[in-house]
């Protein structure tokens, strides 16, 4: 989900590479569960996220969402799910307060407290400063902390899907004829979501292979 801010009103400013050392590791988060609870509707999920839960689950789209897992909602004028608050928060937040499902966890939440600030037709990382509420934090190596296997060809479909769904969100700012939106968000929300990706097999050709036969139809 874009924001459009000064880079200075939400970091130290500074841009950081996968490689660089960061002020982020809140060690373990010295049992502050605050983002897990509050943050719900704010962690849009994308495409790897859902492939990387329903395999981590044994799950399928359809039941994340009867289970209440996750929502649809209006992200950057596209229907998008985003995890649900159950009440107490984040409905894969343990009576602990704890993540249980850490190790396929959002890459928002891989991120947290970092972001992304996209310029130039790539994206470096950024510190948020005023998201996290552990005080003290120890230095880690970005990468370190994202803790993403083949993390090249993650940042690669990053940088694409957000072109793309950056290039659909500006189709969607013009006018059209009258149901042309409307199945947009349906046939969007259908292919990139709601049909089941091949968990045996590597996400990042399915992602592709999606992508561009979108953009060789009459939608695109």
């Amino acid at each position: 989900m874009e924001r459009f801010v000064m880079i200075e009103e939400i970091s130290d400013g500074k841009l950081y590479t996968s490689e660089d050392m960061v002020n982020a590791d809140a060690q373990g988060c010295k049992g502050c569960s605050w983002c897990c609870e509050n943050m719900c509707d704010t962690i849009v999920l994308d495409p790897y996220d859902i492939y990387s839960l329903c395999k981590g689950l044994d799950k399928d789209f359809a039941s994340l969402l009867l289970e209440e897992y996750i929502e649809i909602g209006l992200h950057d004028l596209l229907s998008m799910p985003h995890i649900k608050d159950k009440g107490r928060g984040c409905g894969f937040l343990s009576d602990a307060k704890r993540c249980t499902v850490h190790t396929f966890r959002p890459g928002i939440c891989r991120l947290f407290p970092l972001g992304r600030y996209y310029h130039d037709d790539t994206f470096s990382y950024i510190l948020q400063t005023h998201e996290c509420r552990v005080e003290e934090r120890d230095k880690v190596k970005v990468r370190e902390w994202l803790e993403i296997e083949d993390l090249p060809a993650y940042e690669d479909y990053v940088l694409k899907w957000h072109a793309f769904v950056k290039n659909l969100t500006n189709f969607m700012k013009e006018p059209a004829e009258p149901g042309v939106k409307r199945n947009i968000h349906i046939l969007f929300l259908k292919k990139f979501y709601e049909a089941p990706y091949d968990l045996s097999k590597d996400f990042y050709p399915q992602i592709s292979e999606r992508m561009k036969a979108w953009e060789d139809s009459s939608m695109a």
